[in-house]
């Protein structure tokens, strides 16, 4: 039987750290997102707030080179790459999942991985208005989840989570298997498997899949 892994990005397959950050580290303004961050972990902040107060902090400075800056010297786990291609060794399918914005999200498809969901920010340079529909929120990783495994033959019984937060629970409770990563106690305490460290290969192993 195949399976579909599914990733989200921010926390779990980058250590300590997320797209948003990054993104601001390269234009100088960290503790500004720390910030909204804070907002946002405290629920003062919407997703689409969240996303609206980060493109009005970065505004047209935001370049493509900015975000592949940020990309590669991102605290991105080992393994990953060696992870998805085992994956499809095996004849399984993975994804990536993620509130972050679409256009940092979309790199991991050169990695291997089979989809990449973002929330659907403005192109780059941010000249636009964030529009809420395309935002994605914890529910949403549900929906696309589902999408997926309609598109792969799938059931959510062939489902393997892996997440770090409160954005992660409802997934991790959708699916009959979860490994929390490096987690907060919102999935930690809930998931099938919990890890911390720095290699995929590890935490992939959890669910008896080990890189050949």
């Amino acid at each position: 039987m195949s399976r579909l892994h599914l990733f989200d990005l921010d926390g779990t397959l980058i250590h300590g750290s997320a797209a948003a950050v990054e993104i601001s580290r390269q234009l100088g303004v960290e503790r500004e997102i720390d910030r909204l961050e804070q907002d946002f972990a405290a629920g003062r902040l919407t997703p689409v707030g969240f996303a609206t107060a980060a493109c009005e902090l970065w505004g047209e400075t935001l370049t493509d080179a900015i975000v592949t800056a940020a990309f590669d010297g991102a605290p991105w786990l080992d393994g990953i790459r060696d992870v998805w291609a085992d994956i499809a060794a095996r004849g399984e399918r993975c994804a990536v999942i993620s509130l972050s914005p679409h256009f940092f999200v979309e790199r991991l498809l050169a990695w291997g991985a089979d989809a990449a969901h973002g929330s659907r920010w403005p192109d780059v340079p941010l000249r636009d208005r964030v529009n809420p529909a395309g935002i994605l929120d914890a529910g949403a990783k549900v929906r696309i989840a589902d999408e997926l495994c309609a598109a792969y033959g799938l059931e959510r019984a062939d489902c393997v989570a892996y997440g770090d937060s409160m954005s992660d629970a409802l997934l991790f409770a959708a699916v009959p298997v979860s490994v929390a990563v490096n987690a907060d106690h919102h999935v930690r305490d809930v998931a099938s498997h919990s890890y911390t460290g720095r290699d995929l290969r590890e935490a992939y192993g959890l669910v008896g899949a080990r890189v050949r």
